[in-house]
């Protein structure tokens, strides 16, 4: 049972992807959002709640219509409208930089032809925009136009460094390429291992007292082993082998 703990890297991020696979259930890769949302929610959700990102998203179509609206309005408004983000009047000014970027090089608010470009070349673009960083670039990639990149955000960091696929002083922005590296170029693997590891930062494994006794990957992580030694046959029989629904709904 202690050698699963000395597993590779490579062998425990993707006994991870099968574990959880099975534990949250596998996604539908159809796209949750618009490209143009999904870039511009993303950008709003840093250090926000997903409530206060939906809110400040709404308010902001609402009171300006589309995005000719939201790039027209003083940026002063903008930010007001946008009041639930944690730098409102950071973000007003790069949403409508961004927004000018788009309709300018394309003539309307569309990222379509990021479909056809290589990945480099679509998250150089991406990454060139004001507030723009490698995870948000690489959501927008994956999540609607299934490019083979790797979103990493600070869930899917600390759960890798726990159990054991990265080491303890990889980057958020080095970790990107280093589980990358571990998985099959396949955008949908992509998805759940990402979306997946998400939702166990979220609800199992928080930043201070994580739910160890209710993970399913204590067999092979090494905070387990750390804090409360190999885990023994009892501990694994007693995992729960499914998300339960009643324990927080999971945001998609």
């Amino acid at each position: 049972m202690t050698d699963a703990y000395s597993l590779p890297a490579a062998d425990k991020t993707w006994q991870d992807h099968v574990i959880l696979n099975e534990f949250f259930g596998p996604l539908d890769p159809k796209p949750r959002r618009t490209p143009m949302r999904e870039l511009i929610s993303t950008l709003l959700s840093h250090r926000t709640t997903h409530h206060d990102e939906e809110l400040a998203y709404d308010r902001m179509l609402e009171a300006f219509g589309d995005w000719e609206g939201v790039l027209a309005v003083p940026t002063v408004d903008l930010a007001h409208a946008i009041r639930t983000t944690r730098w409102p009047d950071t973000q007003a000014p790069r949403i409508q930089e961004i927004l000018r970027r788009i309709k300018e090089e394309q003539g309307s608010f569309t990222l379509d032809f990021l479909a056809e470009w290589p990945v480099e070349k679509g998250l150089e673009w991406l990454t060139n925009m004001p507030g723009i960083g490698l995870k948000t670039a690489s959501l927008v990639l994956l999540f609607n136009y299934q490019k083979p990149v790797l979103p990493v955000d600070t869930h899917v960091h600390r759960v890798a460094q726990r159990v054991g696929m990265i080491g303890p002083k990889v980057s958020v922005e080095k970790a990107h390429q280093v589980l990358l590296a571990q998985l099959p170029k396949d955008a949908l693997v992509l998805l759940n291992f990402h979306k997946h590891n998400y939702w166990h930062g979220q609800h199992i494994c928080f930043f201070t007292k994580p739910d160890c006794p209710n993970c399913p990957l204590k067999g092979f992580c090494n905070y387990y082993l750390e804090h409360y030694g190999p885990a023994t046959p009892e501990a694994l029989a007693a995992t729960p082998k499914q998300w339960d629904l009643g324990r927080g709904i999971l945001q998609h």
